[in-house]
C-alpha cells in the first residue's frame, strides 16, 4: 500500500490516502497494509471489519467508542459517497481532552481516518447511499459499547446539518454529555 499519511491537529489522528492505479478498466487500490501502516508509526493491529451503508443524506452516527478491555483503534474509510467524520478526545489529562477533529472523507478523495484507542468517533453522511467501512482492533463488547451525544454545546463541533434535520438511532438521541460522561481514558503523554 503506498499511502501517504498526515497528522491532523490532533496528532494522533491521522488521515491517510491509498494510492489508486488507474487505467481504462477501472482501478486497483491496496486499501490496507499492515506493513505499510506500520512504517507511518502506526502500530494498530485490526481484527474485525465493519461494513454500513446509511441510505440517506444526513444519517448520524456516534459518537461512539468502546471502553477497555475491548477498546478500539478505527481505521476507517468510504467506499461510496462521502461523510464529515470526527474524533474526540476523551482521554483525561491530554492537552486536547474534549477537543475534536474533523474531516470529510470520502470515495472521490479516497482518504481515509485513523481514530485511536481514547476518542469518540462519530460521522453524518452527506450523500445518499453512503458505504463506509472500518477495521477494529478489537471486537465488538454490547457491555464495552458507549456513546457521546453527538450535539453536545460544549464540543463545539460544527456538524454539516440542522439537529432538526439529523437521522438518528434512539441509542444516539439519548447520550450523556461531555460533563456528564465517566472517566474512560487517561492521557499517557508522548
Amino acid at each position: 500500500m503506498t499511502a501517504f499519511c498526515e497528522s491532523t491537529a490532533i496528532p494522533d489522528v491521522k488521515i491517510i490516502r491509498a494510492t489508486k492505479h488507474g487505467d481504462g478498466r477501472g482501478f486497483f487500490s491496496e486499501t490496507y497494509s499492515q506493513k505499510s501502516l506500520e512504517a507511518a508509526g502506526i502500530e494498530s493491529v485490526f481484527v474485525q471489519d465493519n461494513h454500513s451503508l446509511s441510505a440517506d443524506k444526513g444519517t448520524v452516527r456516534g459518537l461512539h467508542f468502546q471502553t477497555h478491555p475491548f477498546a478500539q483503534d478505527k481505521f476507517v474509510r468510504v467506499a461510496r459517497g462521502k461523510i464529515f467524520d470526527v474524533a474526540v478526545d476523551l482521554r483525561i489529562g491530554s492537552p486536547t481532552y474534549g477537543k475534536h477533529v474533523s474531516a470529510v472523507i470520502s470515495a472521490d478523495e479516497w482518504n481515509q481516518i485513523l481514530v485511536p484507542v481514547g476518542f469518540a468517533h462519530g460521522l453524518v453522511t452527506l450523500e445518499d447511499n453512503t458505504e463506509v467501512l472500518y477495521k477494529v482492533s478489537n471486537f465488538y463488547s454490547a457491555d464495552c459499547d458507549k456513546g457521546l451525544l453527538w450535539n453536545d454545546p460544549e464540543l463545539e463541533i460544527d456538524w454539516p446539518i440542522l439537529a432538526e434535520d439529523a437521522i438518528l438511532s434512539a441509542k444516539d438521541k439519548v447520550q450523556p454529555r461531555l460533563t456528564d460522561l465517566p472517566r474512560y481514558f487517561e492521557y499517557k503523554g508522548d
